[in-house]
Parts: structure tokens; C-alpha cells; sequence
């Protein structure tokens, strides 16, 4: 049992590091930010919007979709566009990673607070 949840809490905050990797590199090449810590926040935050958002029957996706670029928006300055091409970067960096990872090293992970990744 023990093993089980220690298991679950490193699967959990590899896959926190991940998501926040992915969202700093979005925002060092799109906002110019340097601050990892501040981009793995911004992961958590961004699960948290999805996951209180994206159960809403029919368009709980879009609103979380939303939510998450908002959460982005409010952590990064540029405004909602620039938000939103933070947020597409990181998913396309969270795809390159997790492919990176997962055939390299076959971990078989996932990138927590980037969605679809």
C-alpha cells in the first residue's frame, strides 16, 4: 500500500516537472521568461482550471481549454494571444518530450498541467 502511494506521488510530480518543462520552454521562447518554478505553478494551476472545468457535459472541453490559456494569461504578461501561443508551444514541447522520453526510455509518462499530452 505504501509502495503504491510513493509510487503514484513520483509518477505524479515527474509528470508536474514535465508539464511545467514544456510550459518553460513555451515561455522562454514566446514571453521571454527564465523562471522553471514559475512554469511548474503555472502546470498545476492549469490542471487544477482543467480538472474543475472539463466535466461540464458537452462543452466542459472548451470551457476548460479556456480556463487553462486564462490560467496562462494571468501567470505570463502579453495579453490573451500571447497566452494562447504559450499554450500551443507547450503542448507542441510536451509532445517533442514525452516522445523524447517515452521511445528513448520507454517511461511510458505523461506531462501533468499541459492538456492532451
Amino acid at each position: 500500500m505504501v509502495a503504491a502511494i510513493v509510487g503514484s506521488l513520483v509518477a505524479f510530480v515527474i509528470a508536474l516537472l514535465i508539464g511545467g518543462l514544456a510550459i518553460y520552454v513555451s515561455a522562454r521562447v514566446i514571453a521571454d521568461v527564465d523562471d522553471y518554478g514559475h512554469a511548474v505553478v503555472t502546470a498545476f494551476l492549469g490542471a487544477v482550471a482543467w480538472a474543475l472545468t472539463a466535466w461540464i457535459p458537452l462543452i466542459g472541453p472548451l470551457i476548460a481549454l479556456v480556463a487553462w490559456i486564462g490560467v496562462i494569461n494571468w501567470r505570463y504578461r502579453g495579453g490573451w494571444g500571447t497566452a494562447a501561443l504559450i499554450g500551443l508551444v507547450a503542448w507542441l514541447s510536451a509532445l517533442v518530450i514525452l516522445f523524447a522520453l517515452n521511445t528513448i526510455l520507454g517511461l511510458g509518462i505523461g506531462a501533468f498541467g499541459v492538456p492532451g499530452a
